[in-house]
C-alpha cells in the first residue's frame, strides 16, 4: 500500500473526508477523548485555526480517497511555549495497519523542523500500543503517563505523553 499512497497538503475539499475519519475515531476508539462526533463546521473551524497559525493539515490519498490525515498545533497557548507542538494523526479504519501513519508523520516532523520546533509532544491512550510503537519507533520517548484523566465507554483512561526533540 505504502507504494501507491501519495502525501499531500489538506484542501478545503478533502474536509468531508477528514470529517469521516476523525468522527470514526471518537465513535469507536480511545484515540480521542471526546463522545461527540464533528461537525462539518467544527472541522472548517480546526482547518481555519490551522492555517491562520500557520499549522500544516496532511492528508494521505490512495487512489482518489482522503485515507489519512495529520496535523500539528499548539501544546499550550502561552507564549513560552511557542517551541513546542502536538500533532495528531489518523487513518481510515479500513486502511489501519497499512503503515500510513508514519508515512505522514515523516514529513510532518520535517515540516516541524523547518518552522524552528524544538519539542513534538503525543498524547496517546495508554492501551493504544500500536501508536505507542509507532511514535517510539520515529524517536519519540515516553515522558509522562497520566493515571485515570478520561472516561469514555463506561471506563477510566490513562494518558501518555510522548517527546521527540527535534534539534537533537
Amino acid at each position: 500500500m505504502a507504494s501507491v499512497v501519495n502525501i499531500r497538503n489538506a484542501q478545503e475539499d478533502d474536509l468531508l473526508s477528514i470529517l469521516h475519519i476523525y468522527n470514526d475515531a471518537i465513535l469507536n476508539t480511545t484515540s480521542v477523548y471526546s463522545e461527540e462526533p464533528h461537525t462539518i463546521e467544527m472541522r472548517q473551524a480546526w482547518y481555519q485555526e490551522r492555517l491562520n497559525n500557520g499549522f500544516p493539515v496532511l492528508v494521505a490519498e490512495a487512489a482518489g480517497k482522503v485515507v489519512g490525515f495529520c496535523s500539528y498545533g499548539h501544546f499550550r497557548a502561552w507564549p513560552c511555549y511557542r517551541f513546542t507542538i502536538e500533532h495528531s494523526v489518523y487513518v481510515d479504519p479500513e486502511f489501519r495497519g497499512q503503515g500510513i501513519s508514519k508515512l505522514l508523520l515523516r514529513p510532518l516532523i520535517h515540516m516541524a523542523q523547518q518552522n524552528n520546533i524544538h519539542a513534538m509532544i503525543a498524547g496517546i491512550d495508554s492501551e493504544n500500543q500500536v501508536s505507542y510503537h509507532l511514535h517510539q519507533s520515529l524517536g519519540f520517548r515516553q515522558v509522562a503517563h497520566f493515571k485515570e484523566v478520561g472516561f469514555k465507554f463506561n471506563r477510566w483512561l490513562d494518558l501518555l505523553f510522548m517527546e521527540l526533540l527535534l534539534d537533537e
